[in-house]
């Protein structure tokens, strides 16, 4: 078989929502002056779970790859902005601590500034770590800016994301891939045919209707229609290390300004989110089964409303986890139909993101070459368990006991990779980063601190700066860094001056 007759032509997405959209979006974008046919089918009978509603500063990149006015998009799925997620309760009852986007103070001298921090604590200084973050004091005051209106000031490194309704995302992007050529049928699939080889050949919908691909994208959510059900893949279940397994959620009035960052509070069995909109704002509560009913759930995440609900709560049972195989055959697996790690860290989106710019560096011929699905799949593995390692780190460090959940989670089981990197900080404030990782120092150094895992001591090359310079230097940076904040306009100033929503 020549190339051109080996090359696919006919992708087919199964499954709309912010995965599958997301999916025509970018391939569509790609093919678009092509002869490459997208097509996505999505059936009316399957409720989009549509509750990723906070994000991380790589979706501005997506946004920007396709061409979307970042204003447009704003507007159109009345986002509000981000500089990260304030964590409450989760170390010890009554403390809470922040996991800024962006980097911690600058290097002194050719020294890491984590270690000049930890340096000066020993010398006396007790200015907290977030002290020295841009994304941090700016959601303190509850301010915002554009980046690059901030050259040559602290606030200058600032990464924000967005709070979005992932409703509208998902409407959104399915109008820029129309407008692309991604033709859309609405159908719900019987079954999917495969040939001798195990791959799909065509989808058969209710009405008889037949869509043959060459390429099939299964963004079917937790049930995995075409990965799971026909490929028969297998999924490595998570629950030994997150063990939460339900979430209710629910949509509340706004009666306060949005805030410029997500909220997360730990609570008897888990803990609850709240993502300020423009419009409204989106509250839920992800627990555990094994330590609290879903109606006493329901109770609490009413109860840590700030304003009235505008829906009946919706109860959503999952399983931490990723498939065997993201790729298998002629599918990939995207978004819930891949895998889902509780949404703590907002990673959801990006996870379909990256998978698919991993899946453009390494787009097959029809035969699927083995090889090109052996190290796809190796690499969304690394992906999944970095981000399940930062997550284990929120539940494990934990001080509480005052219930049995925290009781559970302080004592429970830590997957070996993230064992060797507690100890290797505990050692000297040292961390191990490796290629394409999420998670950069600053995310790991903020939730050490804020979970109160402290290095036995500072590199020692430090104490061959003069400390009294030192010193000077980093309070010099703080009052810097909080004067410029203060100059800033609020977050609904900005909001409302730039790129405020229509009230639907």
């Amino acid at each position: 078989m020549s190339a051109v007759d080996n090359a696919i032509k006919e992708i087919v997405i199964l499954g709309g929502g912010t995965a599958g959209w997301m999916a025509a979006a970018i391939i569509g974008n790609i093919f678009k002056s092509s002869d490459v046919s997208i097509t996505l089918v999505e059936s009316e009978q399957v409720e989009i779970i549509g509750v990723g509603e906070a994000t991380i500063p790589p979706l501005l990149a997506v946004l920007e790859s396709l061409g979307i006015d970042q204003a447009d998009f704003i507007q159109a799925t009345q986002a509000s902005f981000k500089w990260g997620i304030e964590f409450v309760d989760w170390c010890e009852k009554g403390q809470q601590y922040f996991h800024p986007f962006g980097a911690l103070g600058r290097p002194i001298d050719g020294h890491d500034f984590y270690q000049c921090w930890l340096k000066s604590q020993a010398e006396g200084d007790h200015t907290p770590l977030m002290a020295h973050s841009p994304e941090a004091m700016l959601s303190a005051h509850k301010k915002f800016y554009l980046p690059f209106e901030a050259m040559n000031t602290p606030l200058a490194g600032a990464h924000y994301a967005l709070h979005l309704d992932a409703v509208l995302v998902g409407q959104y992007l399915r109008r820029f891939a129309e407008n692309i050529g991604v033709k859309r049928e609405v159908g719900h699939v019987e079954v999917a045919n495969t040939d001798s080889k195990g791959f799909i050949t065509d989808l058969v919908l209710q009405d008889g209707q037949t869509i043959a691909g060459d390429f099939f994208i299964d963004c079917s959510g937790f049930q995995g229609k075409l990965i799971e059900q026909t490929l028969q893949t297998g999924y490595d279940d998570w629950s030994e290390y997150l063990p939460c397994n339900r979430a209710v959620t629910v949509q509340s009035e706004n009666i306060n300004e949005p805030t410029p960052y997500t909220t997360a509070k730990a609570q008897d069995a888990g803990w609850t989110w709240r993502i300020p909109l423009q419009h409204r704002t989106g509250n839920g509560y992800v627990f555990c089964d094994k330590y609290i009913s879903d109606e006493e759930a329901i109770a609490t995440l009413l109860a840590n409303l700030e304003g009235p609900a505008v829906c009946e709560p919706r109860v959503i049972p999952f399983l931490t986890g990723i498939r065997k195989q993201a790729w298998n055959k002629n599918c990939l697996a995207l978004g819930l139909a891949q895998g889902f790690l509780e949404p703590l860290e907002s990673t959801a989106i990006h996870l379909v993101s990256k998978t698919l710019a991993l899946f453009v560096r390494m787009f097959p011929n029809k035969d699927c070459d083995s090889k090109l699905q052996h190290e796809f799949n190796r690499r969304v593995r690394v992906d999944y368990e970095e981000i399940r390692d930062f997550l284990v780190l929120h539940y494990c460090a934990t001080q509480r006991e005052d219930t049995a959940f925290w009781r559970w989670c302080k004592t429970m089981t830590v997957p070996e990779s993230l064992q060797y990197k507690i100890e290797f900080f505990k050692t000297a404030g040292g961390l191990i980063p490796e290629a394409e990782t999420l998670f950069q120092p600053t995310s790991w150094y903020a939730v050490f601190e804020g979970m109160q895992v402290r290095p036995e001591n500072y590199n020692p090359t430090l104490d061959a700066l003069d400390t009294t310079k030192l010193l000077q230097s980093m309070e010099q940076g703080r009052q810097s860094l909080a004067k410029a904040v203060l100059k800033q306009p609020s977050h609904q100033s900005f909001l409302s001056q730039y790129c405020a929503a229509k009230k639907p």
